[in-house]
């Protein structure tokens, strides 16, 4: 089911929405919102706070269960964030490339995208985009798509979270990690293996002191942010778990916000663009307990 349908491109034209963004939210349905799996959600502690990832196996399934088992196996645990690129990406990892797997996978073929049939759930977005015949969203994350190839692909949207590799495309096995903390650099689509998004905590990571070396990595340990620890939510006592909800994609609710976003037109906004970039539309979470 494609809900770009509910989207037309002579929208462009229409007249703006009559609700804020906030008044969208705050009026939303129950089913609007989809609770975040805890059994793909990471959560990345660093000495000044945690980091929440959710995961995405529906578009790079092998990379995802290879970090299951990283993380299963503490290999995150006392490393560091070796890398902070101003207006690009943080990346942490083993910077020494020495600490034992623990049964997951030295090398991967690489999930640059996927065969799509176009019969999916799909939230088009009727705007043009530079990098792919058509943009939206599927799954609470942002993808582009060609039905011509019959691929999708996530996007190198703010937030969201890759596979550090070489220049091989199968040397990247999710010991690597990095979040996009800058303009998105979509160049980099169906180049790396996007795994997930982070939901919560991505001011931790984009406000860490930049890197002194080439493309922004530590030239000492001594710089670097140490990882406390790493782990699967589902893993933790219920207690510890918090109860994200993300806003679906595939709703009014969104199809709504998404038109708001199009036509912002509260008081300090004087000419309304009429469209939107991709990575430019916010996919809310909140606490399904507060």
């Amino acid at each position: 089911m494609m809900i770009g349908a509910l989207i037309s491109s002579g929208a462009s034209r229409a007249a703006p929405p009559a609700l804020s963004m906030g008044e969208i939210l705050k009026s939303s349905p129950p089913e609007a919102w989809k609770l975040i799996d805890p059994a793909s959600t990471l959560y990345l502690d660093l000495p000044r706070g945690r980091i929440i990832v959710e995961l995405a196996p529906s578009f790079a399934p092998h990379h995802v269960e290879n970090i299951k088992r990283l993380v299963r196996a503490g290999f995150f645990d006392g490393l560091a964030v070796v890398r902070v690129q101003d207006n690009y990406v943080v990346q942490w990892g083993d910077a020494d490339a020495v600490k034992p797997l623990g049964g997951a996978q030295k090398r991967l073929q690489p999930e640059f995208d996927r065969t799509e049939t176009g019969k999916g759930l799909f939230t088009a977005l009727p705007d043009p985009d530079a990098y792919a015949r058509q943009v939206g969203f599927t799954d609470g994350f942002p993808v582009a798509r060609d039905l011509k190839i019959s691929k999708s692909w996530l996007a190198h949207c703010y937030a969201m979270v890759g596979v550090g590799r070489d220049v091989g495309a199968d040397s990247g096995n999710g010991t690597e990690l990095y979040a996009v903390i800058g303009h998105a650099p979509r160049h980099l689509d169906r180049n790396v293996t996007l795994v997930g998004r982070v939901v919560r905590g991505i001011e931790l990571l984009s406000s860490l002191p930049r890197g002194t070396g080439d493309l922004g990595f530590y030239k000492t340990a001594g710089e670097r942010t140490p990882i406390t620890r790493v782990r699967l939510a589902a893993d933790l006592p219920p207690g510890e778990q918090l109860s994200l909800e993300a806003l679906r994609t595939d709703t009014a609710t969104f199809v709504a916000l998404l038109q708001n976003r199009r036509f912002r037109s509260d008081d300090w906004y004087k000419t309304a663009a009429g469209r939107i970039d991709l990575c430019n539309m916010p996919l809310p979470v909140r606490d399904r307990l507060q």
